[in-house]
């Protein structure tokens, strides 16, 4: 199926060639799993979220005392995942796009973490999980902003090919296999295979937040890390309220238990617009609750590649959550405690932009202007 060389390039991201073979197999044989979730799925009311104090208060002064402690005696690291190409950019690699005052989107990420560790002076472990695609241009990038105070590793996660409708390798012009990513799902599974997660738990690491490159407003914050030490569950979620439009996974009561659901895996006779708030993808995680194998789905995704349907799997690390107990905070979208502000596309930079840089200023991660 692939010759010696495309084996070997595989293999060097931790490709699994049985899986993918299952997979290819479901597909040949026309097998349609049925994606949507099992069990009695409720909303919980935006009422009963807890929301993350307002700066100023004293709540959030006491949450932010518990959090920075946290954080100065070495218990947390950060994670930001950068394994995306920018296709709306050029296809390039996101986490090196100019982003603001002449700076990419990863190295205003790596400002604000090192800001943080200088002012608490700490040493703060940061873990960017990049891709096939994006890995040594990031791996550059990281060892070009890394400091004493914020030692950079970079992983990559793991790599895939895509596949026609009836099951073929999917091949470019030049008739190579085309390689994807298949999803932030492999964070926990890279984590371990790079070794990274038992040296950050043996050093004495407890707690990894987790961000998107992209959305430059979801920062360190120690009130977050606070919240999330006085809840005691493996898995912090932010979550933010819906905008009229909003779609995506959010947080639903299944058979109880709160779990991240993604939109395509809600029962069709449920009304996702009973859900107010939804799943931002910035996560606080128990190392260790995390150093262990869990049984994500791969999820079927139709994508369209030069002009052709191809079929890729997914996994998503929103499905810990149906595995670890998990708490949510509601945080909010506008103003100086913005912390959802994703920029996807040209078109944001100049809309949301100002937005992301009054938060950054107001945070210290940016001068005034």
């Amino acid at each position: 199926m692939f010759d010696e060389s495309t084996r070997k390039f595989l293999q060097s991201f931790g490709f699994e060639e049985e899986t993918f073979e299952a997979l290819r197999r479901s597909l040949i044989e026309g097998e349609r799993r049925n994606e949507r979730i099992k069990g009695e799925v409720k909303a919980k009311p935006n009422g009963e979220f807890f929301r993350l104090p307002p700066s100023g208060s004293a709540e959030r002064a006491h949450l932010t005392e518990e959090g920075e402690r946290a954080i100065r005696e070495g218990r947390v690291g950060a994670v930001i995942l950068a394994g995306g190409m920018a296709t709306r950019f050029g296809g390039v690699v996101k986490a090196g796009v100019e982003a603001l005052r002449g700076e990419s989107f990863l190295g205003l990420k790596l400002r604000d973490l090192r800001i943080l560790a200088e002012r608490l002076e700490t040493e703060l472990p940061i873990f960017i999980m990049s891709s096939f695609a994006t890995h040594k241009e990031v791996e550059a990038l990281g060892k070009r902003y890394e400091t004493d105070r914020t030692p950079v590793h970079v992983f990559p996660q793991f790599v895939s090919v895509r596949l026609e409708e009836n099951g073929e390798i999917a091949r470019d012009e030049d008739g190579k296999p085309m390689f994807y990513a298949p999803g932030h799902g492999d964070l926990s599974f890279a984590l371990r295979r790079s070794g990274l997660l038992e040296r950050f738990i043996a050093g004495g690491g407890e707690l990894l937040f987790m961000s998107n490159v992209d959305n430059l407003v979801a920062t360190l914050d120690p009130a977050i890390v606070g919240f999330h030490l006085e809840r005691q569950k493996p898995i912090t979620v932010e979550v933010a309220e819906k905008y009229p439009g909003d779609q995506g996974g959010a947080p639903a009561l299944v058979d109880g238990r709160l779990e991240i659901v993604e939109s395509f895996r809600f029962p069709e006779s449920f009304d996702q617009d009973r859900i107010g708030v939804f799943n931002t993808n910035t996560f606080l995680l128990e190392a260790r609750a995390i150093d262990r194998d869990f049984p994500l789905d791969y999820f079927r995704v139709v994508k369209k590649v030069d002009g052709r349907p191809v079929i890729q799997f997914e996994r998503l690390v929103g499905q810990l959550t149906a595995f670890l107990d998990t708490e949510c905070v509601i945080v909010e979208r506008e103003g100086a405690d913005a912390r959802f502000l994703p920029i996807k596309t040209p078109e944001d930079l100049k809309t949301v932009g100002p937005k992301v840089e009054e938060a950054l200023v107001a945070r210290g991660t940016l001068d005034p202007a």
